[in-house]
């Protein structure tokens, strides 16, 4: 799917009103007046210019100095254009902070009393507010503050200005230091309807307080041609207006508010002159109404990411003129063929983009996508799309962009279609049921192709060893498509490659030593889940911020200077390989690394100690590290995750863990770790959720402060030598009292680069949960199994109703099990084995209706087991090595029980027989009176036929009712002798 932002204000109504302002002249011969030069003076000495941008205003004629334009008449500064010239790149952002003029803004501005230019923008004022005096330059036609680090409320004295033509204070979250400047908002926007001049109006970003009159001011700019308010936490607009008065209006952009309406409202369609209107990132209800038709003149239109649903009407394929339709996400009640009426009317030609993803759509790709001859970019992703390419898309000739990715295409991809379509430059074909080759064929004529997307299919890529590719590619994604077992010789030539993907690509191959020459530029590689075997290379390119090359055969050490070959690194995963020797310590010199992923390797030694920077996982789990944790991982502030688990660590857990107070998860199992659980774990790490210490040997009482973590979801403090009682507290763990319906990523951060994957003890076994999709956030489980505890168990943990899984196993617990049990409605598994508890297991039990996996075995439990939803499924063992318990499914017979070996109980058996005695009791009267019966009834409904009818109704219902009594008598004599 396209990934759409604010869009830009038209550069011809730009051209149209620079023309008019400088229609005087951009010099003078005679110099500029002497008090705007000393004005000017003073304005500079305010501004931070740490480029020297404004070193050529010297001298006399500042009509001659950067920036400045003076009327070619009068000789007075018109324009001041102080733009940074380098804006910020998502890229590198080096140019535009170097560039970047800030300081103060001086009122000394006022002594230009002719400017008509303004322009600041692209600049970084460090949030400083906007002056009110810019609302006293009267002259002002042009005012361009966009994206200038300029925060705070928007001055209304800006409102006076009734000569001002365009007004552009795009606020720009992109363009806005981090952490630092407030943005714009404004509180009321009644000053806005003083700007009677207006033409363009650019307020992206900019947060309104207040909007429930807005349309309304905008209504009474009769010279509005332009509005662009996305992103302004707009909420709500008029259904309808009394009157249209912005009839020039050309330009609406609504997109990425909140405005919910229950329909798109009725008066935009009465703005004949719109020509670009996008309503995108809303929640707008209901359906498109047909009334859109009346946009003649409409050539943009972007309805996606809302809650609109229905059907699209046919009159949108008749606004002639429209090229651009984005319908993203609209729960759409037609199948893909039956649209072929909306496009089949004058849009047929001039449609040239056209954005159907995530909309519900079903069946096969219809023949008639093929006639939109015009086309140019196609998205159709995230659908229930299958069948094959038709030949018909062979047509498109002139498609550039084209996402069918996350569908369910099948059959083969023909290359005589895909190769006839030679402007493409983006295709998706991701996540599919695709199969077959993919060949030379397919290729050769893509010459200006630059992103590749195939992964998640059944293809195969088959090329002769020595083709040369015409390609250019940028992004190349092969994942889980089969390469063949040598390394692709094909990528030799493609040194424009940033993002190379080939994942669990059947690859069993050392790297060749051209890689890292060929691909200088790659800046994302994933080559893990192959059988890639050899040394890890040492010439890694400089570019590369993404290396991950888990789950391969890599085997040696690690090249003590990868940090310094690798500058730029933010995750590095070799997991899952051979490689030996010592974690390097160079690693600690990355300054933008933020995942380190060793783990499941043969690395051995102490871990490094001089980490510094703000790394947001470390896992070096299942090595063969010793010694302790280092001091210095204390200063990683920001450090989400921390996985040391499966080495032979030792000590004690350092205080100074205490300054990673963003841990989110904290896995120190299978180690040798001593002394006790430290109880500034419960007040120094206020995000935990997954606190894993298992399998060490920490002693004394578990702190009771660890309820504290509102967000912790899993403890695992099992296989210690923890003694003392279950503290009550733990009842109040606020993650697990409720069912977690919502999904988040447990780690806030890196989550697209980095699955976070968690092993969890239940149901008897080791599971592993991955947080895809937010999965490992619905995980709840408490398992304190393997210690010394003592007491009895918490009532107060019957408060914990969304926790999934208990363990209190391998004891010392005694007394009762308590009957708040049966309030833990999410219960799956719940292991209470090895311990002394007695008495009788509660009924309240019962209610467990999720439980899955049960263990109560060698206790001292007695009486009767209680039968009933999930309990009727588990066997004897479950509670084997308990004497005094009876009942089914044990052998052991309840005292009064009078039936066979594993009858339930005696309720169940008094119920049986008088179940018995119903049938009985009335299978005797059906039969009994049935003679008798049989002629008085018959012989008068033979002359009565309305009784005929009422009668047999009758039958019918009491047939219905023997059946029920029938089968339910049945199934309890069955019961009763099993």
């Amino acid at each position: 799917m396209p990934i759409i932002m604010c869009s830009k204000p038209s550069p011809i109504i730009f051209a149209i009103l620079l023309l008019a302002l400088l229609c005087n002249g951009a010099s003078t011969v005679a110099g500029c007046n002497e008090g705007e030069r000393n004005a000017l003076v003073d304005f500079k000495r305010g501004l931070l210019d740490h480029t020297g941008r404004l070193s050529s205003w010297t001298g006399s004629d500042c009509c001659n100095w950067q920036g400045v334009a003076c009327s070619n008449r009068t000789g007075h500064v018109v324009r001041l254009d102080l733009r940074n010239p380098h804006p910020l790149s998502r890229t590198d952002d080096q140019p535009y902070n170097k560039w970047s003029m800030g300081g103060e803004l001086r009122p000394s501005l006022l002594g230009l009393k002719n400017l008509r230019y303004l322009d600041l923008s692209m600049n970084n004022f460090g949030g400083r507010p906007i002056p009110e005096f810019i609302g006293s330059i009267r002259n002002l036609r042009y005012l361009n503050l966009s994206r200038s680090g300029l925060g705070g409320q928007v001055p209304r004295q800006i409102g006076n200005l009734s000569r001002l033509q365009y007004l552009d204070l795009h606020n720009d979250l992109y363009y806005r230091p981090s952490g630092r400047v407030p943005g714009l908002s404004i509180d009321d926007p009644l000053w806005i309807s003083g700007l009677s001049s207006l033409r363009l109006l650019d307020m992206g970003n900019v947060t309104f307080r207040d909007t429930s009159s807005l349309v309304e001011y905008l209504n009474m700019l009769p010279h509005i041609v332009e509005v662009r308010f996305c992103y302004c936490m707009i909420q709500s607009i008029p259904l309808s207006l009394p009157h249209v008065n912005f009839t020039r209006l050309s330009t609406l952009d609504l997109s990425g508010n909140r405005i919910d309406t229950p329909t798109i409202p009725s008066w935009l369609f009465n703005v004949s002159s719109l020509v670009h209107l996008d309503l995108s990132d809303n929640s707008f209800r209901g359906s498109i109404p047909a009334e859109i038709g009346k946009l003649s003149s409409l050539e943009v239109l972007r309805l996606s990411n809302n809650s609109l649903q229905g059907v699209i009407p046919k009159e949108v394929g008749n606004i002639c003129k429209l090229h651009t339709l984005g319908l993203e996400d609209m729960n759409i009640s037609m199948s893909l063929p039956e649209l072929g009426d909306v496009f089949s009317g004058c849009i047929k030609t001039s449609l040239e983009n056209l954005d159907l993803s995530s909309t519900g759509l079903t069946s096969y790709l219809p023949d008639w996508l093929g006639e939109l001859t015009s086309l140019k970019t196609l998205y159709l992703d995230n659908n229930s799309l299958v069948g094959s390419l038709p030949e018909s898309f062979g047509g498109l000739t002139s498609l550039q962009v084209l996402s069918l990715s996350y569908n369910k295409l099948n059959g083969t991809v023909p290359a005589e279609i895909l190769g006839g379509l030679v402007e493409l430059f983006y295709l998706d074909l991701s996540t599919n049921l695709l199969e077959g080759i993919i060949s030379e064929a397919h290729l050769a004529n893509l010459t200006k192709l630059w992103l590749l997307d195939l992964s998640s299919n059944r293809l195969a890529l088959e090329f002769s060893p020595n083709w040369v590719p015409p390609l250019r590619l940028q992004w190349l994604n092969v994942s889980s498509c089969r390469l063949g077992k040598k390394f692709p010789s094909w990528i030799r030539n493609q040194a424009n490659i940033s993002w190379l993907f080939m994942a669990n690509a059947g690859i069993e191959d050392a790297m060749p030593n051209w890689f890292w020459v060929s691909v200088i530029q790659v800046t994302w590689l994933d080559i893990s889940k192959n059988a890639i075997d050899g040394s890890l290379p040492t010439n890694f390119s400089p570019n590369v911020r993404f290396l991950d090359l888990a789950d391969n055969l890599f085997s040696g050490t690690i090249d003590p200077a990868i940090g310094e070959s690798m500058p730029n690194l933010k995750l590095l995963s070799l997991s899952g390989n051979k490689l030996y020797g010592d974690v390097p310590s160079s690693l600690c010199q990355l300054q933008n690394l933020a995942v380190i992923d060793l783990a499941r390797n043969l690395f051995s030694g102490e871990l490094p100690n001089c980490w510094k920077h703000d790394l947001a996982v470390l896992d070096l789990s299942s090595n063969n590290l010793s010694g302790g944790i280092p001091d210095t991982i204390g200063s990683l502030s920001s450090l989400e995750a921390l996985h040391l688990s499966n080495n032979s660590l030792s000590g004690k857990i350092p205080s100074s863990l205490q300054g990673c107070t963003g841990l989110s998860i904290l896995d120190l199992s299978q180690n040798k770790f001593t002394g006790k659980v430290p109880t500034w774990i419960g007040e120094s790490c206020p995000s935990l959720k997954i606190l894993r210490l298992r399998s060490n040997m920490f002693a004394g009482r578990i702190p009771q402060n660890l309820s504290r973590l509102l967000g912790l979801q899993i403890v695992d403090l099992a296989h210690n030598n923890l003694s003392g009682t279950i503290p009550k507290s733990f009842g109040r763990f606020a993650a697990m009292k409720v069912k977690r319906e919502d999904k988040e990523y447990v780690l806030q951060g890196y989550t697209s680069v980095y699955v976070e994957m968690m092993e969890v003890f239940m149901k008897g076994k080791a599971l592993m949960y991955g947080d895809y999709n937010g999965i490992l956030s619905q995980v709840t489980s408490l398992d304190l199994s393997g210690n010394n505890l003592y007491g009895t168990i918490p009532r107060e943990l019957g408060s914990l109703r969304g926790l999934m899984s208990l363990n209190l196993s391998g004891n010392h617990l005694n007394g009762e099990i308590p009957k708040e049990v049966g309030s833990m409605q999410s219960l799956e598994s719940l292991d209470l084995s090895r311990n002394d508890l007695s008495g009788a297991i509660p009924s309240t039990m019962t209610y467990l209706t999720f439980l899955s996996y049960l263990d109560l075995s060698s206790n001292n439990l007695s009486g009767r087991i209680p039968s009933g939803n999930q309990l009727e499924t588990f066997n004897e063992s479950t509670y084997s090595g308990n004497p005094g318990l009876c009942g089914f499914p044990v052998k052991q017979i309840c005292e009064n029980d009078d039936n066979g070996v594993g009858t339930r109980n005696n309720n169940t058996s008094e119920e049986d027989g008088a179940g018995s005695q119903v049938w009985l009791s009335y299978l005797a009267t059906a039969l009994g009176g049935f003679v008798v019966g049989f002629w008085v009834i018959w012989g008068t409904l033979i002359l009565k036929s309305n009784w005929k009818d009422a009668y047999l109704r009758y039958i019918d219902r009491q047939y219905d009712r023997f059946y029920v009594i029938v089968a339910i008598t049945f199934n309890r004599l069955k019961n009763s002798y099993v």
